[in-house]
């Protein structure tokens, strides 16, 4: 690797460490659910909900990052269900990201900030009932370079958490 992309990835790395211990601070644990866990941030908009996990798969396995998928609650903008995931790096805005369970394929249209979601509400309910009912997910995506990676997720306990979520923000 260059010393301009480590410098680059040291500084990525020290921010991501600044943002989480910031953020914990502001963030309760609900609870653990096997792969999954529920958490509560609260802000002055109010509270936000979520479920998620980390990979229990990457590849390549070379390439270690802090990739995470969501589903969180936002009662007070009246979002229900939203799902996104951040791999760990800024997504290639010319390459798709896509999750497979099963025989399902679901399609991330907004890509911002190493982060991608889901703009149909309708098509997120859908996926998250087939992540009730599947084992794994595995989410598909491309760097800046082009170069694809795939995260596979538990969904063992994924209900239990979604319905915590859910439940705290009510």
């Amino acid at each position: 690797m260059s010393l301009t992309k480590n410098i680059i990835l040291i500084l990525f790395i020290f921010l991501f460490t600044l943002v989480n211990k910031s953020l914990s601070e502001e963030v309760k644990n609900i609870g653990k659910f096997k792969d999954w866990e529920t958490m509560i941030l609260t802000e002055t908009g109010g509270k936000v909900c979520f479920a998620q996990t980390k990979p229990i798969l990457q590849a390549p396995k070379s390439n270690k990052r802090e990739a995470k998928l969501f589903v969180t609650f936002r009662p007070n903008e009246k979002i229900t269900d939203e799902i996104s995931i951040t791999p760990g790096y800024e997504f290639n805005k010319n390459n798709s990201v896509t999750a497979v369970s099963g025989k399902y394929k679901f399609k991330f249209d907004i890509k911002q900030s190493g982060f991608a979601w889901i703009a149909d509400n309708k098509i997120e309910v859908k996926m998250v009932r087939q992540m009730k009912r599947g084992s794994r997910i595995m989410i598909t995506g491309y760097n800046q370079k082009g170069s694809q990676t795939i995260d596979h997720y538990s969904l063992l306990g994924f209900t239990k958490a979604y319905n915590s979520a859910k439940t705290s923000c009510s």
